[in-house]
């Protein structure tokens, strides 16, 4: 079970999205460890500073509450709520174990097609909200600049090269003139081996040069791409 909140108006006591973190922090228990039992295992998430300044875990009762903090403006951004099935499958903190570990089964080319499509569109929807948050136009999707998006994550993943350069097929703009795409201006976010949407777009809203791109007043439509773990989200502003 996981279940991932993000809208202003979503009840996520005893939290809320826009609360102050020092709020957080004074009336709420922050550890830098969290111990628990799983079919007769046992289990401990180590999380670092950054972990603990940025996307602490807290457990209340049977339920685990992973919390996004915008570092930029001190409040709470979203929250995912877990059961520790879930929490043991995605391990999203350092794991230290006694007994075995929950084995995932693995992905058919199919399923892992149709999670990448979903993390595509869940990376749009999650960006428009953002945006919107800062009273900044929702952007367009555009499906041309998601296949330049997503042709250039096949191309990290193929090459295992993390770059915004393609040797073999260049730059952000080269990839979308080679598309066909008229655009006055582009911009470009990158990620890989994020869990899944929310994670990626959690993360570029944490990081100045993505949270600009992704915050841009400018740009009018984007194309998002992803492909075994590679994100790319293509920004461009059309006249």
């Amino acid at each position: 079970m996981s279940v991932f909140a993000i809208g202003k108006n979503v009840d996520v006591a005893p939290f809320k999205i826009g609360q102050p973190v020092g709020d957080i922090y004074t009336y709420t228990p922050i550890e830098a460890t969290i111990s628990l039992e799983y079919e007769k295992s046992k289990y401990r998430f180590e999380l670092s500073e950054e972990d603990i300044n940025n996307r602490p875990l807290i457990q209340i009762g049977d339920v685990f509450i992973q919390l996004y903090i915008d570092k930029f403006t001190g409040t709470l951004s979203s929250a995912r709520f877990m059961d520790a099935s879930t929490l043991l499958k995605i391990r999203p903190y350092e794991l230290v174990y006694r007994g075995e570990l929950i084995k995932t089964e693995p992905l058919s080319n199919e399923e892992e097609e149709k999670i990448d499509r979903g993390n595509e569109k869940q990376i749009f929807d999650l960006t428009n909200i953002m945006r919107l948050r800062y009273d900044l136009n929702p952007l367009v999707w555009d499906e041309k600049t998601a296949q330049v998006a997503l042709a250039h994550s096949m191309d990290m993943y193929n090459t295992k090269e993390f770059s915004h350069t393609s040797k073999k097929y260049g730059e952000l703009s080269d990839r979308l003139k080679a598309g066909d795409i008229i655009f006055q201006k582009a911009g470009e976010n990158i990620a890989a081996n994020y869990i899944d949407a929310p994670a990626v777009v959690e993360g570029w809203l944490n990081s100045k040069g993505h949270r600009e791109s992704l915050l841009n007043k400018d740009f009018t439509h984007i194309g998002v791409g992803v492909y075994k773990k590679y994100d790319t989200q293509n920004f461009i502003e059309k006249r």
